[in-house]
């Protein structure tokens, strides 16, 4: 088998597919979430906590000099970017328990016994005769 044949064979699967498409929605999910949280969670956040935008905060390691830009550890974007993956993160896990919660009330619900199929109709038929028959000798 060729690799350009091999190749075609892999990314042509299902899996690959359904894992491009996933990906995909995830990235424009992705956005929502980031917008959720960088316009509507954190400036309430902000307030609650007097007003402070953690972007904004950073320790300047050198002055800016003239054309030359200041050098800065920016702390603050690293702190803004783990207050939005626990949001995002939460968020997700209530999500996932949710489905979770409706599945497991979809699984206890009883389900209606399927109707016998043919051949067991068919067995049961010769077993019924059978007994007929013994019960005769």
């Amino acid at each position: 088998m060729s690799i350009i044949s091999e190749f075609k064979a892999f990314a042509v699967k299902g899996n690959v597919v359904d894992m491009a498409v996933g990906i995909i929605i995830g990235a424009a999910f992705g956005k929502i979430v980031s917008s959720f949280v960088g316009d509507v969670v954190m400036p309430p956040l902000g307030m609650l906590i007097g007003g402070v935008d953690f972007s904004d905060l950073a320790i300047v390691l050198k002055a800016a000099e003239g054309d030359v830009a200041a050098v800065t550890v920016g702390y603050g974007k690293f702190i803004q970017t783990i207050l939005d993956f626990l949001i995002v993160a939460f968020a997700i896990f209530m999500g996932v328990k949710v489905i979770n919660k409706l599945k497991r009330e979809e699984e206890a619900a009883p389900a209606a016994p399927a109707p016998p199929s043919k051949e067991q109709e068919l067995l049961s038929e010769i077993r019924d005769l059978l007994k007929a028959q013994q019960s005769k000798d």
